[in-house]
């Protein structure tokens, strides 16, 4: 049973500015009519919620006393305190808030496996998105798996370049992106397969020479060392992999639909930069083309994603010159807690349809020849028809109740993270007093009395997951206010939005142009696929 939630602790000023974003839609689209305005109204939103928590450099990250004195007999621990190679040293992830291991003590935590019923379905019902398409979740594991990366073999560490750089299509180095090249006319390398209609598109280069062996074709040795998920798969999915950047990158269809999509744009571009400007040499067109497409991207997420996610009638937009000035205007350092912030496990349903055949979730992973029997614009807009599932509790796939949600929870408490109430703080919301000012769901209030008992046992994982969405958005309070801060104050500042760089002498005339006038997801997949007949209809929206 739902009832209503206790909102006397969502703070004054918070429920204020939601108010007042959320309501008078003629104002809004009145302030939006006017370009002067509408800037400077954006610059003021985006500022507001950035500095609601302190801006980087963070002074802690995740490495450990035993890393940076490695002949001393101190027992292995969480830095609390800030050093020079705590400031400097990336390959470790940062954190917002030191490691609290008082809070985590097993003494105070109820056992991972009792958590499970957090996240399990209720009599095995699904709760679908009223607002989302399935492309929403598919893109969001997209984009984010390009930075978000932490150390497969160890999880202080991440392999992440700490940018918005399409690394799932082009490479994390310079060699992997030569590996992807073909060296001619600045395009990647790409293969044509048919559909099940006999029509041709185009797609990425087969990773495997000899799928049933596990023989990686000559030319992409060195790309990437598949994971061990991959190396599991049968030789009738591996034969379908693709050579991509980044070993997740075949892992479930979403993911190859928008990687394949960028990499057909990335070709594109370079046919249209070599009619324009027949004089540029290879480098020049394949560098061109590469920063036009991440422009494209990162106003795509800035805008369409970013607009998506909020319930606000003022739409915000990238302004690249109106923050170079502003205190948060710092290099890139990912952290743990908006790794955690983007495990969106419940958003992906079960089972649904793929070519219109009811299809569960495990089937479509690694399985590319979804894609290339259907052809991407058909794909795309079979995805788009259909909900994604509401992101919280008791809604995640059982498959993955295991396999990521109580991992996650696991790695919670290795790392030592501060409590839900303690992020809650931190990012200017007030400390909850009781489960009712979480959630209005009574169930979920009760499940999470028994387990906690009290609203400051909270794990942060968990209490990020437990609050209610609002009206009209996508995703919890506390999830949205981390989002908002980390994605905007690490999007604006990537390099090719610097206000010397962001110009038509960098992207050139033409490719200026098509960064101007393209919007959408909707726009890059209509001018990649075969003609048709129709307009493919891609959206985040249902």
């Amino acid at each position: 049973m739902t009832g209503k939630r206790d909102t006397s602790k969502d703070g004054f000023s918070n429920k204020l500015q939601t108010f007042v974003l959320t309501n008078f839609k003629g104002i809004w689209e009145l302030v939006q009519s006017n370009e002067s305005l509408k800037r400077k109204v954006n610059k003021t939103l985006l500022n507001s919620l950035i500095y609601k928590i302190p801006t980087r450099p963070n002074p802690y990250s995740m490495m450990t006393l035993d890393e940076h004195i490695p002949d001393t007999k101190i027992p292995k621990k969480l830095d609390t305190y800030t050093s020079w190679e705590s400031l400097n040293d990336r390959t470790y992830t940062g954190r917002h808030l030191p490691p609290d291991p008082k809070f985590n003590s097993e003494d105070n935590l109820p056992k991972v496996e009792d958590l499970a019923v957090l996240f399990r379905k209720r009599d095995g019902q699904t709760i679908y998105s009223t607002k989302s398409s399935m492309l929403f979740p598919y893109w969001v594991q997209w984009f984010t798996d390009s930075f978000l990366r932490l150390d497969n073999y160890n999880k202080l560490k991440n392999t992440s370049n700490h940018e918005i750089d399409l690394c799932n299509v082009y490479g994390l180095t310079r060699k992997q992106t030569h590996l992807l090249r073909t060296f001619e006319k600045g395009k990647l390398k790409t293969q044509k397969l048919k559909r099940q209609d006999g029509v041709e598109e185009e797609y990425p280069p087969f990773y495997y020479a000899d799928p049933a062996q596990g023989l990686v074709d000559s030319q992409f040795i060195g790309l990437y060392e598949p994971i061990n998920d991959e190396k599991r798969q049968p030789a009738d999915k591996k034969q379908y992999l693709f050579a991509m950047g980044v070993e997740r990158a075949n892992v479930q269809i979403g993911y190859v639909m928008l990687n394949t999509l960028c990499l057909r744009e990335h070709n594109r571009l370079c046919d249209v930069l070599a009619k324009n400007y027949p004089d540029w040499d290879d480098e020049r067109l394949f560098q061109t083309a590469r920063n036009i497409l991440m422009a494209i991207i990162l106003k795509i997420i800035m805008e369409e994603y970013i607009n998506h996610i909020t319930p606000y009638h003022f739409k915000l937009f990238a302004d690249p010159e109106a923050f170079i000035k502003e205190s948060w205007y710092r290099p890139n350092w990912m952290a743990i807690e908006f790794d955690f912030v983007y495990r969106w496990h419940s958003a992906i349903p079960e089972t649904f349809k793929c070519d219109g055949k009811p299809t569960h979730v495990a089937a479509t992973l690694w399985n590319n020849k979804i894609l290339i029997d259907q052809g991407l614009g058909a794909l795309m807009e079979e995805t788009c028809s259909q909900p994604g599932t509401r992101i919280g509790l008791f809604n995640t796939p059982d498959i993955l109740v295991e396999l990521a949600e109580l991992p996650s929870i696991r790695l919670g408490r290795k790392l030592q993270l501060a409590s839900y109430n303690d992020y809650r703080e931190m990012c200017g919301f007030p400390r909850v007093t009781s489960f009712e000012q979480i959630t209005g769901n009574e169930f979920a209030q009760q499940k999470l009395k028994d387990l906690y008992g009290h609203v400051d046992n909270i794990e942060f994982f968990v209490g990020l997951y437990s609050e209610d969405v609002r009206q009209n958005s996508t995703i919890p309070p506390l999830v949205a206010r981390l989002i908002g801060i980390d994605a905007f104050s690490q999007a604006l500042n990537n390099p090719l939005l610097s206000p010397n760089i962001f110009n038509k002498e960098t992207f050139s005339p033409v490719g200026w142009e098509i960064i101007q006038n393209t919007n959408t997801v909707s726009d890059l997949v209509n001018r990649n696929v075969p003609p048709a007949n129709k307009k493919y209809k891609v959206s985040f929206d249902l």
